[in-house]
């Protein structure tokens, strides 16, 4: 009998903590930039700030998780996050603010991680990951919704902090230790596993994370400035749109290992470069909404993949935090990076060089897919109870591979072995086991 999936809670809070943020950028650089009468590079330079430490994290604690214990790490961060963004939003001195922002964004970076490499040890790692992503998807949508109505700089950044305090109970439920995947193989040595393919993936997810961010720093501007409207309505726009985030993701967790990973990562990327194309050359509420809306449904969606992707490349997670850290110096260089293109050359132009970029790095992305994960197996190959096929549970646990078939072979038939000729064995040549009988008696 299999014991039922059980949801891992305390991480999906965990990664909601820790991911908040960059979700919140827009905002947060929006407000920064009104409130603190800062130049768009400037609020785009602090939130690249804030997103360079949470990456600083993930380098800095990647191979610690164990040694220092998953609580301990993980009450750390949510500590660093409270502190940090609290500060930040009760101040009105930059460099205050600058320095708040870091602490926070170390601090998220810090949550990250943790979550991070107990996902990558969860049986169904995909699972535990979208979980984590409509819970962040979910509690944005709220602040976007209620933030343009309350004035103040750091009303995004005080919502991350209330956050991390609300998640640290459930840091109690955390092993003091990270244990180590629950089947034991090859792959859980100290060497790292499936190194180029690892570095391929966190070099394309370092540009693919720029590309996403670059547009999503300045999206706000992009709805005030080029499409006329108003910040309620932009917010709204961007409530909607992770909304439709939510739906995305629960297709991806429906839709799971059906049709691997390859075509879920690279025809979705196709898809977010047109989005982003749209997105920054909207003029109306109708084409900013349309592009918005599509790109944060695929946008999730993708991410949910990769995630998965990078949990299997190592069961104990690290290729999962190294991946995910170079996906965060992207998303920390997006906001400067979108604010600089924009202010040289507009808009459209920088949505144009995007959109280029996101062509080019799915291919890697996808090479990488097929090479680790295959093609889903074909009908009637071994599958294990609940439907996960048997070779996909194994390149996402690090099961040995040569007790199960590998990725698409076909189904290999059973030869029945007759069992006529076994003699029976007779009664009397058998003895009953006395308890009367002293110890070495005949």
């Amino acid at each position: 009998m299999f014991a039922p999936r059980t949801t891992p809670w305390p991480l999906v809070a965990l990664f909601t903590a820790g991911y908040l943020a960059p979700y919140l950028l827009p905002t947060t650089v929006g407000r920064l930039e009104r409130g603190l009468d800062l130049s768009a590079t400037q609020a785009g330079a602090v939130g690249s700030a804030l997103l360079l430490s949470s990456a600083t994290a993930g380098f800095l604690l990647a191979s610690r998780v164990e040694r220092v214990g998953a609580r301990t790490l993980a009450r750390l961060g949510l500590v660093l996050a409270a502190v940090g963004y609290g500060g930040a939003a009760l101040t009105t001195a930059v460099p205050a603010v600058v320095a708040g922002a870091m602490v926070g964004g170390f601090g998220s970076g810090t949550a990250t991680t943790v979550a991070a490499t107990r996902i990558a040890a969860e049986r169904d790692p995909h699972r535990a990951s979208t979980l984590g992503l409509l819970s962040v998807s979910a509690l944005a949508g709220v602040v976007y919704l209620t933030v343009p109505h309350l004035p103040g700089h750091g009303l995004t950044l005080a919502a991350i902090a209330l956050t991390a305090l609300a998640v640290w109970p459930l840091t109690s439920r955390l092993p003091a230790g990270t244990p180590g995947p629950r089947h034991a193989g090859p792959s859980t040595s100290a060497r790292l596993p499936h190194r180029r393919s690892g570095l391929v993936l966190a070099g394309s997810m370092l540009l693919w994370s720029l590309a996403q961010n670059a547009l999503w720093g300045v999206s706000g501007r992009i709805g005030v400035g080029q499409a006329h409207l108003s910040e309620a309505t932009v917010g709204v726009v961007f409530a909607v749109a992770l909304g439709a985030g939510l739906l995305g993701v629960l297709g991806a967790g429906a839709l799971g290992s059906r049709m691997g990973r390859a075509l879920p990562i690279g025809g979705g990327t196709v898809v977010i470069a047109g989005c982003i194309a749209l997105s920054a050359s909207a003029t109306s509420l109708g084409s900013f909404a349309a592009g918005e809306i599509a790109w944060n449904t695929i946008y999730p969606v993708v991410l949910s993949y990769l995630i998965g992707l990078a949990a299997s490349l190592d069961p104990r997670g690290r290729w999962a935090v190294l991946v995910g850290s170079a996906s965060s110096l992207g998303t920390a260089a997006g906001p400067l990076t979108g604010s600089v293109l924009s202010a040289q050359a507009g808009f459209p132009v920088m949505g144009t060089v995007l959109a280029a970029g996101l062509l080019l790095v799915a291919l890697p992305m996808t090479a990488v897919a097929l090479h680790t994960g295959g093609r889903p197996l074909l009908p009637g190959a071994v599958r294990r109870r609940g439907g996960h096929p048997a070779a996909l549970v194994a390149a996402a646990t690090g099961t040995p591979t040569g007790s199960v078939p590998e990725v698409g072979a076909m189904e290999q038939p059973v030869v029945e072995i007759p069992m006529d000729g076994t003699p029976a064995p007779a009664r009397r040549a058998y003895d009953t086991a006395a308890a009367t009988r002293a110890p070495g008696a005949p």
